[in-house]
């Protein structure tokens, strides 16, 4: 992984943490996440008169990356419904590059050096480790079944995305495509279920739904370029270093205690990141 990739993939995650921190405070999460999908839906449509157009293997891994960027969204939603956002975000997130790992080497052949292997585990197992860090009450089966079902629409629309960036001729102009089906899928799936009055939710929440999706296809973009540049696993298991930005965002930023333990897991993370680069 070359130095350029290096830092992309580190500002990503930056990106993602940030948007995360918007969400957070939301007092309706179904709303701001529509909200994202349809922000980062607009700013991806403006892009497409300007991106190359996906060759046509690719348009099926648009379709499916769509799908499940909705899912992981909706998903992510009932986790937090039934856990807490410091907890289910790490476990979400830290489950995604065992996944991806394990399928990256079973669907594309990828066999990795046993110094990225280390990697990929250290970094796995500290945001894994953040989830009870810190904290006596016990995380909810609801919130950990829903936390890892995220997880696994994360490896899965990883996958898929690194798969169709891969054939599409232009990484961002993949993105851009997926990202306007994604906001479609978002919004059909809203309205056929809450109907189209949920749109009147949306005003309250405008100007931080807006960045948030900004920042969210901002990081995004920056991954799927780099997955045609890097190994799956190893970009996937690195972009998972939002958590470490996460808890630094809520400790100087927001002014959240957080506990040694939980300092304690983000510094595996941080070795993980490490170890990659030696």
């Amino acid at each position: 992984m070359s130095w350029l990739v290096f830092a992309a993939v580190l500002l990503a995650a930056l990106l993602h943490a940030s948007w995360n921190a918007l969400v957070r405070f939301s007092t309706d999460r179904f709303a701001s996440m529509l909200l994202l999908a349809l922000t980062q839906g607009g700013f991806a449509l403006l892009l497409l008169p300007f991106v190359p157009i996906p060759a046509r293997e690719a348009w099926p891994f648009v379709a499916l990356g769509a799908l499940l960027h909705t899912g992981y969204k909706l998903f992510l939603i009932r986790a937090y419904a039934h856990g807490d956002l410091s907890q289910v975000y790490p476990l979400a997130r830290g489950s995604a590059p065992l996944l991806v790992a394990l399928a990256g080497f079973v669907l594309f052949g990828e066999r990795l050096e046993p110094q990225a292997m280390v990697s990929v585990a250290l970094i796995g197992v500290g945001v894994v480790v953040l989830t009870g860090a810190g904290g006596k009450v016990r995380l909810p089966a609801r919130a950990v079944l829903y936390a890892l079902g995220t997880a696994t629409f994360t490896a899965a629309y990883t996958l898929a995305d690194a798969a169709g960036a891969r054939v599409a001729g232009s990484a961002i102009g993949f993105a851009a495509w997926m990202f306007v089906v994604d906001g479609i899928a978002m919004t059909a799936y809203t309205i056929a279920t809450r109907g189209a009055a949920v749109v009147s939710t949306l005003r309250p929440g405008l100007a931080g739904g807006t960045l948030a999706g900004a920042l969210s296809l901002g990081s995004y973009a920056l991954v799927i370029w780099a997955f045609t540049q890097a190994p799956v696993a190893m970009v996937a298991a690195l972009r998972e270093t939002s958590v470490l930005f996460a808890v630094a965002i809520a400790a100087l930023l927001l002014g959240e205690r957080v506990a040694p333990r939980r300092w304690i897991a983000a510094i595996v993370i941080a070795a993980g990141v490490a170890t990659m680069r030696l």
